[in-house]
């Protein structure tokens, strides 16, 4: 494996996968004798901000009145553009 001149090295996906180490993860170093020892630190950052995402979403479909709960997000975006919004086959009759 190749260390680069900044100090980088890429951890081999199997490794990554087995240790649970995703993008956004925090690791920590340690120097063991002459070994450098890499381990996962608490949960991923990316896992965290999906949480966070998911309850925000939640808090604002919470939040609407009764009519807008039913529409999907495209719905709802073409409803904020100030397009028309055209009932879709699952929509129609419910009014």
């Amino acid at each position: 494996m190749h260390v680069t001149d900044k100090g980088q090295v890429t951890i081999p996906k199997h490794i990554r996968i087995a240790a649970g180490v995703a993008p956004g993860s925090e690791v920590s170093f340690s120097l063991e004798g002459s070994r450098i020892v890499i381990t996962p630190v608490g949960t991923g950052v990316k896992e965290d901000r999906r949480a966070k995402l998911r309850a925000a979403a939640a808090r604002v479909r919470g939040s609407l009145k009764p009519e807008f709960k039913q529409l999907g997000a495209d719905e709802i975006m073409t409803f904020l553009r100030g397009e028309e919004v055209a009932p879709t086959p699952a929509r129609r009759g419910r009014r």
